[in-house]
């Protein structure tokens, strides 16, 4: 017996959509019932790796963590990863095709569209219910010959669509209304029920608002979700405004940790298990701070999609000479992926796989040289620090290979890709020790590790070190999801649509 659908769209992005799908997906699975996620197309740099070695949506993959489950490219069979202002990498089943233009693209869907069909009855065959979650919006107009993963993904799936809007960006009622007033006949029919998401204060005051909502639309209000601050779900592309725009003030009693917030930015999840350590205060930069302003005690770059473009940037921004200045002074400097390469010596391109730019000179801060190649590296890996054996568990996503002069030490051991037994060196380190960079992403999220890299640079302060903990209990975290829809959701209306009768 196949499985049933239900699809979470938006009024836009950003509004909670993937939220709302994580948090269905485990008050599923609480229930009892086998539950998968689905997303037909996302476009974003914060990927996944999963254990057959496919590139998908980290938000994706962190609703099949909700359900229970390992991820699957099934479970986002279409991932798009920008890379320049008009052109993104198409990956198809986890596996990069090509970068395309958005015209390229839409000439290259109608090859797509059987891929997402026979993704989505996969995973339907295997589950009781399976959450789709849209992108963007419904009603975009110019775009709706080419959208793939909104109602035409409903009509495909013949789901159920619940529309989400956010109550905290203001003007709630006329996004809902409005939406609902540029979907055809057709797709206004597939739309059950609203979710207010995002809010805050006497809900008593909204029920004026709930009732002409209904009345005008006829469409039933599925639930209002209240404002959760800091919730522990992977952010599904780049970084949110709050995170960086703004002043800054810095707590002296504090670790500064400085990210740099490249253009073309990529899995920038790797940096929160930080975000949450008691005595770390991170910054994303955008620009080089003012002089005299105080310097870090960590200052990284993180993975690009376009390496060679944001090494650019580096420069012409000031923001290179920021980091020599840095290093100078004592900081330590690490590089994730893209940022491993350009510590580098020299980036080396002669295939054009990249960029046009067949060589460029590397921040110079490791001895080691860069060469892109056409084969793009996606697996899982095991690895080991080589100087006090904490265990790594995380993935490589990149484009070309390092090299590294000799003598320069490796910073660790790789024991397992994608579950088999290997053993091979990754990383740099500098000859002082104060540089470092590796492929792996996720380093971060190992506690003993983290931790370790933070007691060092206590030390440097005369601070005293402080023991490993633990990141937020995935479980935990994941059941406060479930609970904000048994507390505020209709539970009985949401069985009804779900078995088709509302």
């Amino acid at each position: 017996m196949s499985g049933r659908a239900i699809m979470i769209q938006g009024t836009g992005s950003y509004v909670g959509k993937s939220v709302v799908t994580a948090a269905l997906c485990r008050y599923f699975r609480q229930e009892g019932l086998r539950v998968a996620p689905f997303k037909a197309q996302n476009m974003s740099n914060n990927s996944f790796v999963t254990t057959e070695g496919g590139e998908i949506g980290r938000s994706t993959a962190f609703q099949a963590q909700a359900c229970g489950i390992e991820p699957h490219v099934d479970m986002n069979p279409i991932l798009l990863k920008p890379s320049t202002e008009i052109g993104a990498q198409v990956v198809v089943l986890g596996k990069a095709v090509k970068v395309m233009s958005a015209r390229e693209y839409h000439q290259y869907q109608p090859h797509l569209l059987g891929v997402i069909r026979e993704s989505f009855q996969r995973l339907l065959q295997e589950h009781d219910v399976v959450v789709i979650e849209g992108a963007g919006s419904p009603a975009e107009v110019n775009l709706r010959p080419f959208d793939i993963v909104n109602m035409a993904t409903a009509r495909m799936a013949s789901a159920p669509v619940i529309l989400v809007g956010d109550i905290n960006l203001g003007g709630v009622f006329a996004w809902l209304v409005g939406t609902l007033e540029l979907l055809t006949v057709e797709e206004r029919a597939l739309v059950k029920a609203f979710i207010i998401n995002k809010f805050r204060g006497d809900i008593s005051l909204l029920y004026d608002g709930l009732e002409f909502l209904e009345n005008k639309t006829g469409k039933k209000v599925l639930g209002v979700l209240p404002w959760v601050k800091d919730l522990a779900v992977a952010e599904e592309d780049g970084l949110p405004d709050s995170k960086w725009k703004g002043p800054w003030v810095q707590d002296p009693t504090k670790l500064q940790i400085q990210v740099i917030l490249l253009p073309h930015i990529s899995n920038s999840t790797d940096f929160e298990s930080l975000e949450l350590e008691p005595d770390v205060g991170l910054r994303y930069l955008v620009e080089a701070p003012q002089p005299g302003e105080p310097l870090p005690d960590l200052l990284i770059i993180p993975g690009s999609k376009s390496t060679m473009a944001d090494l650019a940037y580096l420069r012409s921004s000031g923001l290179a000479d920021y980091i020599r200045h840095c290093h100078e002074s004592g900081a330590s400097v690490v590089g994730i992926c893209g940022g491993y390469q350009m510590l580098g010596r020299e980036l080396l391109d002669p295939g054009g796989v990249e960029s046009s730019t067949r060589s460029m000179e590397g921040l110079g801060l490791l001895e080691s040289t860069t060469t892109f190649e056409p084969e793009k590296t996606t697996i899982q890996v095991r690895a080991r620090s080589l100087d006090r054996e904490e265990e790594i568990i995380g993935y490589e996503i990149h484009m070309g290979q390092t090299q590294c002069a000799q003598p320069t030490q490796p910073r660790f051991r790789i024991t397992s890709e994608c579950g088999e037994a290997t053993d091979r060196f990754d990383g740099a380190v500098s000859a002082d020790g104060s540089v470092w960079g590796t492929y792996l992403h996720g380093v971060f999220d190992a506690p003993a590790f983290r931790r370790r890299i933070l007691n060092d640079l206590r030390t440097r302060r005369n601070w005293a070190p402080l023991p490993p903990g633990s990141n937020i209990p995935a479980a935990k975290a994941l059941d406060s999801l479930a609970t904000l829809i048994r507390e505020h959701v209709n539970l009985a209306m949401l069985e009804q649509i779900l078995n088709g009768s509302l």
